[in-house]
């Protein structure tokens, strides 16, 4: 009688705990589906499918993991994108009843509100470029052409940091890399000259002025170094093909923020060389004729500049030059030149509206 006692007691309660829905997982939806892209700016609906018989004493709404709203039931939230930067957003839902937490999540692509304005050029001046420099970084500074010059030695190249005189195309001074290092982007800042590399993950640090080697750096922010400048302030580097710009402490080279780069369509990928001017980044574009100019507050493209005709691929064939790469800027003649990889000529260009 004891264990029989003991037996319908047990039976009752798994009775009880299986009919009880209290603390019990309910499936809820919500949308709008990941993936989904938004122009910034577009209002966006976040809705809940919970079950009618399931109640909901709070939900908390996050951002990328900062919360931005509070409900008390489960009726649609609406978010404004206009302050957003843009890239993937991910949108968090928890879900409370009776002391227990569901969560749900989906992801949201915000996309630059217009499309780039496509912009042409004209050719101001021609100077002659080293058809032996595989132009990796290039700026302009007090009068003299800052080159970087990447290659490896097992490939027939040697990598360089150079300073030329742009009106003779002639090297004035150099610092040789090591054999097994590629040398990539530069930017001239604080009378130095910092020199990225493209596998070795080191920068490295020049005194402006006699391109004397005072200290390296880990570079951390992708597995291969790109494109580099500044805004006087902070370091932008591009790496290994993304559409990100990592924002980096000109003194530590920590990454302070970073850029997701976006047109109307889409993230704008294989950004490469840089160049800051009045305020905007202009990149090159790995393997294609464009520069890019990119609002660094948001991430949007707010133009594309067509440069096919200035040497043609069909050109660059038959002269054995390789890609486009090289944007610098003369902030105080406000001139712009660009170059490529090998290329014969650097061109000082004007950026004009194309013709109708």
């Amino acid at each position: 009688m004891k264990y029989k006692h003991i037996l319908n007691l047990s039976a009752g309660l798994i009775l009880f705990c299986s009919c009880n829905p209290k603390n019990q997982s309910v499936n809820i939806n919500i949308s709008p589906d990941a993936g989904t892209n938004y122009k910034q700016g577009e209002k966006v609906e976040v809705k809940l499918d919970i079950p009618v018989d399931y109640k909901a004493d709070s939900i908390v709404y996050l951002l990328d993991s900062a919360r931005i709203d509070t409900k008390k039931d489960g009726s649609p939230l609406s978010l404004a994108t206009d302050t957003y930067t843009l890239g993937t957003k991910l949108i968090t839902a928890k879900v409370y009843s009776e002391g227990k937490e569901q969560e749900v999540s989906t992801n949201i692509n915000i996309l630059a509100s217009k499309t780039p304005e496509l912009m042409s050029f004209q050719v101001e001046k021609i100077f002659p470029h080293d058809t032996s420099s595989f132009t990796e970084g290039l700026e302009y500074h007090d009068g003299i052409l800052y080159e970087s010059d990447g290659g490896y030695c097992k490939d027939g190249q040697k990598s360089s940091l150079r300073k030329v005189d742009i009106a003779t195309g002639k090297v004035i001074q150099k610092a040789d890399n090591d054999c097994d290092t590629f040398a990539e982007g530069i930017t001239v800042i604080d009378n130095k000259v910092i020199q990225l590399t493209y596998h070795e993950r080191v920068g490295y640090v020049y005194d402006k002025n006699s391109l004397k080697l005072l200290s390296k750096f880990n570079y951390m922010q992708g597995e291969e170094g790109w494109g580099l400048c500044n805004d006087g302030k902070y370091l932008y580097t591009t790496t290994t093909g993304t559409n990100q710009i990592f924002v980096m402490d000109k003194d530590n080279y920590r990454t302070v923020r970073e850029i997701d780069v976006y047109d109307d369509k889409g993230p704008v990928n294989n950004l490469n060389e840089l160049e800051y001017i009045d305020g905007m980044l202009y990149a090159n574009i790995w393997e294609m004729d464009d520069i890019v100019v990119i609002d660094p507050k948001t991430g949007a493209v707010v133009q594309r500049i067509d440069l096919s005709t200035l040497y043609s691929k069909e050109q660059r064939q038959k002269d054995g030059a390789d890609v486009l790469n090289g944007i610098a800027w003369d902030a105080v003649g406000k001139r712009l030149f660009v170059t490529g990889k090998d290329w014969p000529k650097l061109y000082q260009i004007k950026i004009v509206k194309p013709k109708a």
